[in-house]
């Protein structure tokens, strides 16, 4: 049994070395942030975008007060980062939407598709939350995979 166990944790740690979950990471910290955390942690050929909100570049002010502007800001701070580290938006394969208010939705829905080409969009995943920092209205990760 001892044997089965050590072979099956063999296989599976090979089987992610080979997915691209290496142990070498690069961490991207330029963004202005306002906790421990890093803006961007790539691991092998992805990128893992922490949380952003509509923060002006280079402060820890908020971009506007409405969802347009908010997720306009959110999203441009989003491919800065990805720019950063040598992705575009073309390479997200997923994104996490963090909103304040479910009824701000459509207006979010309309703006975040303009970032992406249609037809190849990012799987997707969207929340409403009962706060988010400095009382933004949104706030998007995101993980992007590049092709050797």
């Amino acid at each position: 049994m001892r044997l089965f166990i050590r072979l099956f944790t063999c296989a599976f740690l090979l089987g992610l070395t080979l997915v691209g979950c290496s142990t070498t990471r690069t961490y991207y910290s330029d963004a202005q942030v306002i906790g421990p955390y890093t803006p961007a942690v790539k691991v092998g050929n992805f990128l893992y975008v922490s949380g952003q909100v509509a923060f002006k570049p280079g402060t820890t002010e908020l971009a506007g007060d409405d969802i347009e502007v908010q997720t306009h800001q959110v999203l441009d701070n989003v491919k800065s980062i990805l720019a950063n580290a040598g992705y575009d938006m073309s390479d997200v394969v997923q994104c996490t939407v963090y909103l304040k208010d479910m009824n701000d939705f459509t207006k979010m829905n309309q703006i975040y598709g303009t970032y992406f080409a249609q037809g190849r969009y990012p799987t997707r995943t969207t929340v409403e939350v009962s706060n988010l920092p400095r009382k933004a209205k949104i706030e998007i990760t995101a993980v992007a995979c590049k092709t050797k």
